[in-house]
């Protein structure tokens, strides 16, 4: 999901500037910005290794049940490894019924399936993580309920890293329990297995050093501190409700009285910080509609280095507004005048539209603008 915004030269009358970060780059995981950053590497010990699955490819939970692709397989042949709807599999994990899974990525089952009621057919599953092969005579045993992992659905804007900091886990340990691709590339409704966490390292010694050899680094209390508790729903339980856009409560005072109009109806899920984020980040629906902030002239129409298009709008009082996140249809072209509310194309993929407004070529809080 990491883009890199930079506005390109229109004209000889605009010389835009870089929209995202004082070097031009757009920091989607906010690892830059966030208090503590999104390190995780000391938020937890190592996990311990995702248990390993019977001969059918299964993981059995207390309260669900995982199954673990093999090479070549679809949610329709496990499904019909294992006396399933194809249909109902696919949709419980955002997949098409006939998308190819890699070797040892892990699929969360609608309802329970039993040893009787599934088919047995097939080799044996080999689970990369575990580092070893199930035998078809000696079935996985079921995991008790203090090794079951969490479930996460995938919401749109998040990523691995900031589900990984949310959970206080490791990024690696939910990459190997997710067979998550190199590029930590996540699909909204996907179900994630949150790790386990692992044992926590023991405390330092106290044994007494030689006068000037020095003294091991005592462990931080925080280290050994347990992570809050979480009460987790049950999988049988619908998916949770988008919550109801409140823009009053993600507006500063500032932002009452402006000019501009929200380019696009969402909450702010990143707010302005100069230097780090030129603009707003505002949720966005694939597909739903970008208007213009304020009556202008569309003064460029370019792309980033993905691809995505950028609309930069000229206003009077030597204002500018951009926009990006677009899809790659847009509505208007450069030259065209535009009005307040007029649709400039549509949201893209993302989950979210960067909106910005400058003065002259300083960046400026958008909020302080929106009526």
């Amino acid at each position: 999901m990491s883009r890199n915004f930079k506005l390109m030269a229109a004209g000889a009358a605009l010389s835009i500037l870089a929209s995202c970060g004082a070097n031009g780059s757009f920091d989607p995981d906010f690892r830059r910005w966030a208090p503590g950053g999104l390190n995780t590497a000391d938020a937890a010990a190592r996990a311990a290794p995702r248990p390993a699955p019977d001969s059918r490819g299964l993981i059995n939970f207390p309260d669900y049940q995982v199954v673990i692709a093999g090479r070549g397989d679809t949610p329709t042949t496990i499904a019909q490894r294992l006396g399933l709807n194809p249909n109902e599999l696919a949709q419980h994990n955002a997949l098409p019924a006939t998308a190819t899974l890699n070797a040892g990525q892990p699929l969360v089952l609608p309802r329970r399936v039993s040893a009787a009621g599934a088919s047995t057919g097939g080799s044996a599953v080999k689970d990369p993580f575990a580092g070893q092969t199930s035998a078809a005579s000696a079935p996985a045993p079921a995991a008790t309920a203090a090794s079951q992992p969490r479930q996460h659905v995938v919401a749109a804007g998040e990523t691995a890293w900031s589900i990984a900091r949310k959970y206080s886990t490791n990024i690696q340990d939910l990459a190997e329990w997710n067979s998550l691709p190199s590029n930590m590339s996540l699909r909204v409704g996907q179900r994630l297995m949150i790790p386990v966490a692992g044992q926590a390292a023991p405390a330092a010694s106290g044994a007494t050093t030689a006068p000037g050899a020095g003294s091991p680094t005592p462990r931080p209390p925080s280290a050994s501190t347990p992570l809050p508790g979480e009460k987790t729903t049950a999988t049988s339980e619908p998916g949770p409700k988008a919550p109801d856009t409140n823009l009053g409560a993600t507006r500063t005072a500032a932002s009452s009285g402006g000019r501009f109009q929200m380019p696009v109806s969402g909450s702010i899920i990143r707010v302005y910080e100069k230097g780090k984020n030129d603009g707003i980040d505002i949720s966005a629906t694939s597909g739903s509609a970008v208007k213009a902030a304020g009556s202008g002239t569309v003064a460029a129409v370019t792309q980033d280095t993905s691809g995505v298009p950028i609309v930069v709008v000229r206003h009077t009082g030597d204002l500018m507004t951009v926009y990006t996140g677009l899809d790659k249809s847009l509505d208007v072209k450069k030259g065209d005048t535009v009005t307040s509310g007029q649709s400039l194309g549509k949201a893209g993929g993302g989950g979210f539209v960067h909106f910005e407004v400058r003065q002259g070529f300083n960046s400026v809080d958008p909020e302080e603008y929106l009526n």
